[in-house]
């Protein structure tokens, strides 16, 4: 298991645009064997004295913090669907993208811990 993960400022009147953008992207990423994709919307986030989640993307006042991750079945998986992705004429970001992807913050993590799955 390996995990990609993203914080990414999306305006708030944008959220059903990118409920459909996600779901479109899911499918794509589905085709490149992606085992599961989790999309959260900012529902309970504070602002924190020094750090959070609204500075590390410069969150303006209209938008949410969209919390997301992917599982891939591994790191060498995930690089090489990567390579086949980036050759994807789906995988250009384009103009009615609902969100900044300049301020979008990606990671990729081993799993040191599981609790839940089999």
């Amino acid at each position: 298991m390996y995990i990609a993960g993203f914080v990414i400022p999306v305006p708030a009147d944008k959220m059903e645009a990118y409920r459909t953008w996600a779901k479109t992207s899911a499918a794509f990423f589905k085709d490149y064997g992606c085992l599961e994709i989790v999309e959260s919307w900012e529902d309970k986030v504070p602002r924190g004295k020094l750090t959070d989640f609204h500075r590390a993307v410069a969150a303006k006042d209209d938008e949410k913090i969209v919390f997301s991750w992917q599982i891939w079945p591994s790191r060498e998986f995930l690089d090489a669907a990567e390579e086949k992705m980036h050759q994807d004429p789906r995988m250009e970001m384009t103009a009615d993208m609902p969100f900044d992807a300049k301020r979008l913050i990606v990671g990729c993590f081993t799993p040191i811990h599981v609790m839940g799955r089999g």
